[in-house]
């Protein structure tokens, strides 16, 4: 597909990027397959297709469980609001017994106003509708998980879609950097093609540019903020971001850690055994020798001003914010001068 959005090697090993059908209406596509990265761009570009051959159409995302009563009915059947209706049902292996002959039929002759979309993430749950639904040739885009030995030929594809000079050695070194996600390898690839534009990536530079860096996690970001590290933690919160990281994970990992250091504050004072110890913060009984160490610089007061901070910044995250990822980064800066709280 190019330059499209699909991207690279979806679907049997070494077969063309499969694609997506060029008429956006009057058909169904069914994405079939556990690789979220390339089931998420095949929908983006149908989506994409269709708003372009008619702007004003009207989309609607459903998962398979909210069709009850009338409501596969009502989308299939056309809009109030507009000529055109562009449906995707997403997690179409949990769609009720009931509903699959009424989507089987909309599958095989969805009317020229619609695009109908469906999304089943592989496995055996609702393959009697699959067979079916193959059996009537409805077009398939497969997002089969792509092989390790794969990878930096899937790796050289996707730098040639986002225009990313890339050799076969430079691919692999960023698969042994990054790992086998292939959502951290294309947001790899990105940043390393925002950071040296229009210059060909070469494996000594990728080799440099991660050194330290992979497997970078949220909680990784975590454990850089609550020791005293804010410099470290906001270059790892930006990687693990570019990475495909959920913002979300990230507020939970430093409100995990906040919550397992205040208990061992409030528990320290205790008699214990270091297994009572661990049972009564939560903790494996390793991890006290990291709440130990954290305990000589971290108050009590400025615990809860830090968990303070992550509330605000979970529900930022979670869609009261427009820029989730400068939230974080307000919330890393918050918890540094939460950690500053002088003892008393």
């Amino acid at each position: 597909m190019g330059a499209g959005m699909l991207g690279p090697m979806a679907g049997q090993r070494g077969a063309r990027p499969q694609q997506v059908p060029t008429e956006g209406f009057g058909n169904c596509l069914l994405v079939l397959g556990p690789e979220s990265l390339i089931a998420e761009r095949a929908v983006a570009e149908r989506i994409a297709i269709a708003r372009r051959q008619v702007p004003d159409a009207e989309l609607t995302r459903v998962t398979a469980q909210e069709l009850e009563g009338n409501r596969l009915a009502e989308l299939v059947g056309g809009s109030l609001f507009s000529e055109a209706s562009i449906v995707v049902i997403e997690d179409l292996a949990n769609l009720s017994q009931d509903l699959f002959d009424a989507v089987l039929v909309s599958a095989k002759d969805p009317g020229e106003e619609l695009s109908l979309t469906l999304v089943h993430g592989g496995g055996n749950k609702g393959k009697g509708l699959l067979d079916k639904l193959k059996k009537a040739k409805v077009p398939v885009i497969e997002a089969t998980a792509v092989k390790t030995w794969e990878l930096p030929g899937w790796v050289r594809q996707e730098a040639r879609r986002t225009r990313v000079g890339m050799d076969d050695e430079a691919a692999q070194a960023l698969v042994d950097a990054v790992g086998n996600d292939l959502r951290a390898l294309a947001g790899a690839v990105s940043q390393l093609g925002s950071d040296w534009e229009g210059k060909a990536v070469t494996a000594p530079m990728i080799q440099r540019y991660f050194a330290g860096r992979a497997d970078v996690t949220s909680f990784a970001v975590s454990d850089d903020i609550m020791a005293g590290r804010p410099g470290p933690a906001l270059e790892k919160l930006r990687w693990a971001l570019s990475t495909g990281v959920a913002p979300v994970l990230v507020t939970s990992a430093i409100a995990s850690s906040l919550r397992g250091l205040g208990k061992y504050l409030d528990a320290r004072s205790a008699r214990m055994s270091e297994g009572e110890m661990a049972r009564e913060v939560g903790v494996p009984p390793w991890k006290l020798k990291d709440l130990a160490r954290l305990s000589r610089s971290w108050t009590g007061p400025g615990v809860s001003q830090a968990l303070r901070a992550v509330a605000v910044a979970d529900a930022q995250v979670k869609g009261a914010a427009s820029d989730s990822h400068f939230a974080l980064e307000q919330l890393l800066l918050n918890v540094d001068r939460a950690h500053q709280l002088e003892r008393r």
